[in-house]
């Protein structure tokens, strides 16, 4: 049987935005258009949630005033992508992007916690947050109990690519002093 071809309807964030206005897409929807495509989140279970949890605790008491916390909150890579990551840490700004949403060079760190989600945060989210130009990336894997840091971005992906697990200390390239055991990142089982 010959595969099927089937003409798919990409929409822009501006008419991501307009189903919204029209009540299309609700308030409460777990949605994000990832190039051009609304695509569903994933429900958020409990160690996912206190992984980011932990993750803003840390973050929060660390750094202080030198960069605002984030959760699960609009970036704006272009005009076909609008991901809601789980943590980021952006370039502190009077208004708090009350104008706009933080876009790849307003972002110190991104992060992306995956439970269930591994393979398409991997694979889809983490290679477009590269052709976007996002400096850093930290992908929580909490099946694997480890945490892969991204660095240098280009469209073909990151150019370097370094696991921690348990043991390990790791700290983002903006605040190298941080040095976070990757054991208080990750929940527990």
């Amino acid at each position: 049987m010959a595969a099927v071809e089937v003409a798919r309807r990409r929409f822009t964030v501006d008419e991501y935005y307009q189903m919204a206005q029209a009540g299309i897409l609700g308030e409460d929807d777990r949605v994000e258009l990832i190039e051009g495509e609304i695509i569903e989140m994933v429900p958020i279970g409990t160690r996912h949630a206190a992984c980011i949890r932990r993750l803003l605790h840390i973050f929060s008491t660390k750094i202080g005033d030198n960069a605002l916390v984030d959760t699960q909150n609009p970036l704006r890579l272009g005009q076909n992508s609008e991901p809601q990551p789980d943590l980021m840490l952006l370039k502190p700004r009077d208004d708090y992007y009350a104008t706009f949403h933080p876009r790849p060079e307003d972002v110190l760190l991104l992060v992306e916690v995956a439970d269930t989600s591994v393979a398409f945060d991997r694979e889809v989210k983490v290679n477009l947050y590269a052709r976007g130009g996002v400096n850093e990336v930290w992908l929580v894997n909490l099946q694997a109990q480890q945490v892969t840091a991204y660095h240098l971005p280009s469209p073909s992906g990151y150019r370097e690519v370094k696991e921690y697990g348990r043991g390990d200390h790791i700290a983002p390239l903006v605040f190298p002093g941080l040095n976070i055991p990757v054991q208080d990142i990750l929940p527990g089982d």
